[in-house]
């Protein structure tokens, strides 16, 4: 059985990931800094203590693995975590152990509208990585899903805890945002068939689902299937950037600052990419 490593496989995308490995075959060792609170391991499945940001642990994680998979996130900066540090030097970081190993194959997940240029810290410091990484391992897989949904976490399950929470919605920037919502289990299902078709060259894929919907309009599917009746007022971006300046601090960071900053542009697939339909993935819809 081929082993894959994947990094941040105790998150709400990393647990699909771990799922859909499992079910291909692949023996699973998950790298987090964090052992799960269940983990029993067998049935091909172990744990591993690492940090993205230290050599030796990634190192070591990905040591014997066929695959590696990073599915690490950084939504906010604080506890010595920045982007730069996650998005950018760990990617790099790991791709440069997975050359150096002889690991086969490499999938970096990063989001749509990852871009170098941008003026979002965050979000440039995702088109910083996607580079690190094609340039330490030319091979490697870019996967760029849009906002995730599914059980267990997600879109989906942030809107619900909002709407349960209050009878008037914020809507940043007026709920015009358009999103193409993907569920969690397809762009896991995605990585297993990219590593899977032993593509040589290095691709980017991007992982959007078969609507393309407002924020207002999400909002609204997950108010009718809790049969809520809710009202909505518009939350200009000046006021939503304020607002997550603070509200990031807390402890689950309600809002942050890169959330509002996502949300400044539309998030859909590129057509002229790679996609789902592209893997033979029949996505699965929101509504």
């Amino acid at each position: 059985m081929p082993l894959v490593t994947i990094f941040g496989g105790t998150g709400y995308l990393g647990q699909a990931l771990v799922r859909a490995f499992l079910a291909g075959g692949w023996k699973v060792r998950i790298a987090a800094r964090r052992e799960p609170a269940r983990n029993g391991g067998g049935d091909g499945l172990s744990f591993v203590a690492a940090d993205l940001r230290d050599d030796d642990d990634v190192t070591r994680a990905v040591a014997g693995a066929n695959c590696a998979v990073n599915a690490v996130s950084a939504y906010t900066e604080r506890d010595g975590i920045s982007y730069e540090g996650i998005h950018v030097d760990g990617a790099g970081r790991l791709a440069q152990a997975c050359l150096e190993s002889g690991v086969d194959s490499l999938v970096q997940i990063s989001g749509i509208g990852a871009d170098p240029a941008s003026r979002s810290r965050y979000i440039a410091a995702r088109g910083r990585g996607e580079a690190r990484v094609q340039a330490a391992f030319p091979a490697a897989k870019i996967l760029r899903p849009s906002v995730l949904f599914g059980a267990g976490g997600g879109l989906d399950a942030a809107l619900a805890g909002i709407l349960r929470r209050t009878p008037v919605i914020p809507l940043i920037g007026g709920g015009r945002t358009r999103l193409q919502p993907v569920h969690v289990d397809d762009v896991a299902a995605a990585a297993l068939r990219v590593v899977e078709r032993r593509v040589v060259s290095g691709e980017i894929y991007e992982l959007g689902g078969p609507q393309t919907l407002s924020l207002k309009q999400c909002f609204e599917a997950v108010a009718a299937s809790l049969d809520k009746n809710r009202h909505y007022f518009t939350l200009p971006f000046p006021l939503a950037r304020a607002a997550a300046l603070l509200l990031e601090r807390l402890p689950g960071a309600p809002l942050t600052l890169a959330q509002v900053e996502l949300l400044m542009k539309d998030n859909f697939a590129d057509p002229s990419l790679p996609g789902l339909k592209d893997l033979g993935i029949a996505p699965k819809a929101l509504t």
